[in-house]
């Protein structure tokens, strides 16, 4: 009976005294719940702790500037759980984004969505208030004008500023957490403590690399000084100095323009990168370019997007694909403009800041004055050279004529005393010959004074200017031979058709033949001068522009000349024009 009623209790209400035997159970049951919730929560918050001491170190671990910045952003998406993560540096220009890296997002999904965004809508109101942003639904932000098409749907939002030394340098940007769930103040937390971190990491990268540019530039300038004390030409420190500026910038291409004298224009003496054969020799007006508005100003000139910037109308069609830009003048310390240089990047790439474009100043200084010892050198060599002129001169005068006259009286007077007709006639014959030679001589007297005398600016020294100009384009100096009294016989207004001859031709070669030596020959016959100029490029195009080789033709018909253009057997180009003395 006992046990049928127990069975039957078990089976009947619960007595009180039952209950209370099982309340310190349920009590227990819910402590420990309590501390196994607990426990979970701070292992996680450790987890999150250790994720968060290891990014930083991640971080601060990189000393390359680009490397830190995708640190950064890969980083803050772990951290938070974020489906999608993006890093806007702020500009120059305090207002607009400079770069933007981005993680979440593939390669072709970024092709899709088009350019990156510059700072409008949502992304700007951190730029102008610089304060962490949380929101569930972005779309529904005042400032939020919405996405371009193709780019993904994203709903939650969290964003925070990244400051160094206490100047903002960028916004780190989350959306979508995963989960569907909203970011919250432990997220803003993590990420808050991550862009202090970030800052220290930007500031420690960014001074290791102005220490290496820096370092770059003592280097390149040391070599542009070597170049000069052993004897480089103008053109080749030109050359060294563009090459160093661009491969130190991170530039795609790097031109060296100079002032067109009495002109307002500039030409291209010397292009790297890109279009080389498009750019060389090309001249364009101060007032629509880059390079034009440093030379007239006199300082250096900078713009986010060289191919489509309103303000340079003569740009675009030779910059297509180009964005940031910079424009430093060669100044001399007079103030004159000896060039200008221009450098510019790919579209995409970071902006010329002031902590580029100062130490590019410097440098440019340095080259300025390097270009002013070139030209000094130059100077003294012609100097050296007319002093030289001057005693042959002398030497011709007072020595060679003295002697020749006095041979020819002898002869002359031996003359009288030879019988025989057909001897005579002999002598007196070479009399004659020696009376010309002294014509010949005194004529290149004249010749030398008359050039000392003109400071440089005969035909033969202007040839010579303009063969060396060439040698930029050409990329190497053309073979120059002159023969004749190129300064005395042939007019000036010849002279002058001739050195435009030269240029045009010269130009040519350097832009179309893709040629590897280039022969110039000067010569003045004593009734006409010849100039011909052959390489040993790819010929004459079939098809092409003809406006440069009809302006030689109808030079050479407007002094009743002669122009020819033919294709060598052996390859190349030649092209020979000529004009009569006595036009």
């Amino acid at each position: 009976m006992r046990i049928g009623r127990d069975f039957g209790d078990e089976e009947g209400p619960v007595s009180g005294e039952t209950m209370r035997s099982r309340m310190p159970q349920l009590r227990l049951d819910e402590l420990l719940e309590e501390l196994q919730s607990r426990i979970d929560a701070a292992r996680g918050t450790r987890d999150r702790v250790h994720s968060l001491l290891e990014a930083v170190l991640s971080v601060g671990r990189e000393l390359d500037l680009t490397q830190v910045l995708r640190r950064i952003v890969e980083a803050a998406a772990v951290l938070v759980d974020a489906r999608y993560a993006a890093l806007g540096v702020i500009g120059p220009d305090g207002e607009t984004l400079s770069q933007f890296l981005t993680v979440g997002l593939s390669e072709e999904e970024i092709a899709r969505i088009g350019p990156y965004p510059t700072g409008r809508g949502l992304l700007g109101e951190l730029i102008h208030r610089p304060a962490p942003l949380q929101l569930a639904d972005l779309s529904e932000h005042p400032s939020s004008v919405g996405c371009p098409a193709h780019h993904p749907v994203m709903r939650t939002f969290l964003g925070v500023p990244v400051r160094v030394r206490e100047e903002v340098f960028g916004n780190l940007y989350l959306t979508d957490k995963r989960g569907g769930e909203e970011f919250d103040a432990e997220d803003e937390a993590v990420i808050s403590t991550l862009a202090v971190a970030a800052g220290v990491a930007i500031d420690n990268a960014r001074l290791y690399e102005e220490a290496q540019r820096q370092q770059r530039w003592l280097s390149a300038s040391a070599e542009i000084t070597r170049a000069l004390l052993s004897g480089g030409s103008r053109s080749e420190v030109i050359g060294l100095i563009a090459q160093r500026a661009r491969e130190i910038t991170g530039a795609e291409l790097a031109d060296v323009s100079v002032p067109v004298a009495g002109t307002d224009t500039v030409r291209v003496e010397l292009a790297l990168g890109g279009d080389v054969d498009g750019r060389a020799g090309l001249v364009v007006p101060l007032e629509g370019s880059l390079s034009g508005t440093a030379c007239a100003s006199g300082v250096s000139v900078t713009t986010a997007d060289l191919a489509g910037d309103p303000r340079l109308s003569a740009e675009p069609r030779r910059f297509a694909g180009l964005g940031p830009a910079v424009a430093v003048p060669l100044g001399r310390a007079e103030g004159q403009i000896d060039g200008v240089l221009l450098l510019a990047r790919e579209t995409g790439r970071p902006e010329f800041t002031d902590r580029e474009i100062g130490p590019l100043l410097g440098f440019a200084d340095q080259a300025a004055l390097a270009l002013e010892l070139a030209e000094r050198r130059r100077d003294v060599e012609q100097l050296a050279m007319l002093e030289d002129r001057d005693r042959i001169a002398r030497d011709l005068h007072d020595l060679a004529i003295q002697r020749l006259f006095a041979t020819g009286m002898t002869l002359q007077s031996a003359a009288r005393v030879i019988d025989h007709p057909g001897a005579s006639d002999r002598v007196l014959r070479a009399v004659g010959d020696l009376d010309e030679t002294i014509k010949i001589i005194r004529s290149t007297i004249f010749g030398l004074r008359a050039r000392e005398e003109k400071g440089g600016h005969g035909l033969r020294s202007r040839v010579v200017r303009v063969a060396e100009e060439a040698q930029a384009a050409l990329g190497f100096p053309p073979r120059l031979s002159m023969e004749g009294l190129l300064d005395t016989d042939v007019p000036a207004e010849v002279a002058d058709h001739v050195v435009a001859v030269l240029g045009e031709a010269l130009s040519n070669a350097a832009r179309h033949a893709r040629a590897g030596r280039v022969e110039v020959v000067l010569q003045a016959t004593g009734s006409r001068v010849v100039l011909t100029v052959q390489d040993d490029g790819v010929g004459i195009p079939e098809q092409g522009r003809r406006s440069g080789l009809r302006n030689l033709a109808e030079r050479a018909e407007t002094l009743g000349g002669a122009f020819e253009l033919a294709s060598p057997e052996a390859g190349g180009t030649r092209l020979s024009w000529s004009a009569p003395l006595g036009h």
